[in-house]
């Protein structure tokens, strides 16, 4: 049925927009931002009187003052939520909105007020199921000199909902049917005018967007059963319609396609499961998968390893809507299943009634809990996002084959960009150490830039700084945040008070420059946390190798088993060493302290020496120094290189000013005379 009546006497009636946005201030040392979104809502009495209550809005405000555009004195101090009232004469006025803030920051805006005496005219009304909320109904409505209208949705003792003309009336129905639902146009004379239609409201029984994007996750923490999130880790064969007999219940099972993104869809859920190849969960932590249901409220799974009874989990789901599940493998085992070639999952609907109600299932997969954060080096295979038309993959060193690096190839587009969410945010501190490092790897000598920019802080704060590099190989690259001043894009300018905790890390190849090519990234790290002196070696990363035949590991003190050492263990060749590459630079200066000293502990009472090199400079400089020491146990060596006058091996007797930054240490223990044995280093460490 529809149905229009209009009846027409005179009509108060206002159109409104936001124009005319000013900041009277930004930013303060407490990054307290001025208000935002003003704006204002207007209910006109319908007496033909002309009277309007104003309600003024906004995002961060404490309190608003309106200029009500007339003429009139103003009013101030609105607190939120309360409004003033006003009686307006025919014509256009400019009503002035003034949002307080804290620290007396304020944002004005505008709001136009058409006063005209005439009645609800050409009425449109439009009514539409949610694409996003089950049983929920939209409706927008448009009239000639109206206001406001109201939404009844033809439900016994529901209240009528209000919104301004041509905005959004929204009501979320209980069930699904057909109601009879009105829409009354309302001006500020007594009459109104209205419309109404039999509508039916309709439920979602499907998801309308892909479950939740996993994050990336090394290879070697995750064993996929379904999905596409982790194609290299995914079980060798699956099965996910197994018939086990529930076709008896009215189940079927189907591979749901929305828009490409494959899921599994059961329907009328008894039981159901997957079968794939056994799988060992000894080094799991978590089984994830994403369910999606219009009418399931519990949920069971259970993994099983053929011949063994099955434990099952039970879990809430929430309807019309993704349910991201994260069950520990504890569950299980604590209940005494086994998990060494678990080959099957089962699930059940545990509502009552049994056998209804449908299930969308995706990203199955069992994963060890891992902290993306910096230091990145790629040990843990760190997987970046390609983004805008770049491709990341994890790769190796072009100079150093036993190196990971990320690999980042620009298609040649504008911006694009390599990206990695945080667990342990980047964090900003005004007045703290906001120094960063990052290395990478050109493959030509053009001139290029770099671009670290950090987002995702609580505030959606963006801050970034962008830095040259040229030179085919190898380039460290600092980035000072200490130094900005204001947010970058989207929010160019915003106010930024030097302080914030990041989720995301976005770095730029020469962004807006269309520049193809390969470049690795390498040693993303704040500053402060790069391999450098002094090294004690409670790290157990530290990456010490063994070359010429030597061996290097991290083990305990010979005289203190709670002391982690560095252990060089000599084969018996000739000029076999101990090698670091330092992401913190060693420097020496001319003139100055150039004092370092290493502890060293020796097998036997024989006599050694201990030559300490520096190489890696770039001007490819050499210098060493070689000193004795003797007796079993600790020793302590001094090296001076205030003493050194000239370079040595490769280019002996080369130049030498005594002043270079080296990033590579080498120790040679009895170099060049075939000498074996364990020797543990410690406290290696500047003056």
């Amino acid at each position: 049925m529809k149905t229009i009546n209009k009846l027409f006497t005179l009509l108060f009636v206002f159109t409104a927009f936001i124009s005319c946005k000013e900041d009277f201030l930004e930013e303060t040392d407490f990054g307290i931002v001025a208000p935002t979104n003003v704006n204002a809502t207007f209910n006109i009495t319908q007496d033909n009187s002309g009277l309007v209550t104003i309600t003024p809005t906004a995002d961060g405000a404490v309190s608003f003052d309106v200029d009500y555009g007339d003429g009139s004195d103003p009013a101030t101090g609105i607190a939120i939520g309360k409004h003033t009232k006003h009686t307006y004469t025919e014509g256009n006025h400019t009503v002035g909105i003034i949002a307080n803030g804290l620290g007396g920051l304020k944002t004005a805006a505008t709001v136009n007020l058409v006063v005209s005496f005439k009645a609800p005219q050409n009425l449109v009304v439009a009514i539409t199921n949610s694409a996003t909320i089950s049983q929920q109904v939209d409706v927008v409505a448009t009239a000639d000199f109206a206001t406001t209208f109201d939404f009844d949705p033809g439900v016994a003792g529901a209240d009528a909902v209000s919104a301004n003309i041509g905005e959004t009336a929204s009501y979320k129905y209980a069930e699904a049917g057909t109601y009879t639902i009105t829409v009354t146009a309302k001006g500020g004379a007594i009459e109104t005018t209205s419309y109404s239609e039999e509508f039916e409201v309709t439920k979602i029984v499907q998801p309308i967007a892909s479950a939740p994007t996993p994050r990336n996750r090394p290879s070697s923490s995750v064993i996929s059963i379904y999905g596409s999130a982790y194609p290299d880790q995914t079980v060798a064969t699956f099965n996910g319609f197994p018939n086990w007999g529930q076709g008896g219940f009215g189940s079927s099972w189907a591979e749901f396609d929305l828009n490409g993104d494959k899921m599994l869809q059961y329907v009328n859920l008894s039981y159901q499961g997957n079968d794939f190849t056994g799988v060992d969960l000894s080094n799991m932590e978590f089984m994830h998968l994403d369910v999606w249901t219009a009418d399931v409220t519990k949920f069971e799974v259970s993994i099983i390893e053929e011949g063994v009874g099955e434990k099952p989990v039970v879990v809430d789901l929430v309807a019309d809507q993704w349910n991201s599940i994260d069950i520990p493998i504890s569950d299980w085992t604590d209940q005494g299943q086994p998990i060494t070639n678990i080959n099957q999952l089962k699930y059940v609907n545990k509502d009552d009634p049994w056998a209804q109600g449908s299930v969308f299932i995706d990203n199955v997969y069992f994963y060890k809990a891992s902290e993306v954060k910096l230091p990145i080096r790629f040990s843990q295979e760190e997987k970046f996002e390609g983004v805008g038309g770049a491709a990341f993959a994890l790769g190796v060193d072009p100079t150093n084959s036993s190196n990971a690096t990320g690999v980042v190839t620009n298609g040649g587009n504008d911006w694009e960009t390599a990206e990695i969410s945080l667990d342990v945010p980047i964090s900003i501190v005004n007045g703290g150490d906001n120094v960063y490092s990052v290395r990478i790897h050109s493959p030509d000598d053009a001139a290029h830039a770099l671009m670290m920019k950090l987002q995702g802080s609580p505030d959606d704060e963006y801050i970034e700084l962008s830095k040259p590099f040229q030179g085919a190989g190898w380039h460290t690259i600092t980035f000072d945040f200490s130094t900005i001043t204001a947010q970058a894009w989207p929010n160019p300018g915003g106010a930024w008070d030097g302080t914030a905790d990041f989720s995301r890390l976005v770095f730029f190849i020469d962004g807006g420059s269309k520049t193809p090519g390969v470049y690795h990234l390498d040693d993303i790290a704040k500053k402060s946390q790069l391999y450098g002196l002094p090294i004690d070696f409670s790290d157990a990363t530290t990456p010490f190798e063994g070359v010429g035949g030597a061996a290097y590991e991290i083990s305990v003190s010979p005289t203190d088993s709670s002391n982690p050492t560095g252990k060089l263990t000599n084969g018996g060749n000739d000029w076999e060493t101990l090698e670091l590459s330092v992401e913190r630079p060693i420097s020496i200066v001319s003139g100055a302290d150039n004092s370092f000293f290493v502890d060293i502990h020796s097998p036997d009472d024989a006599a050694h020496t201990l030559m300490m090199k520096l190489q890696g400079s770039p001007d490819d400089e050499y210098i060493e120094i070689s000193k004795p020491f003797q007796g079993a146990g600790w020793n302590t060596v001094h090296f001076d290189f205030s003493t050194i006058t000239a370079q040595a091996w490769p280019n002996p007797g080369g130049a030498w000013d005594g002043n270079a930054d080296f990033s590579r240490l080498v120790f040679f223990v009895d170099g060049g005379s075939k000498t074996t044995g364990d020797f543990h280093f410690d406290d290696i460490k500047k003056n």
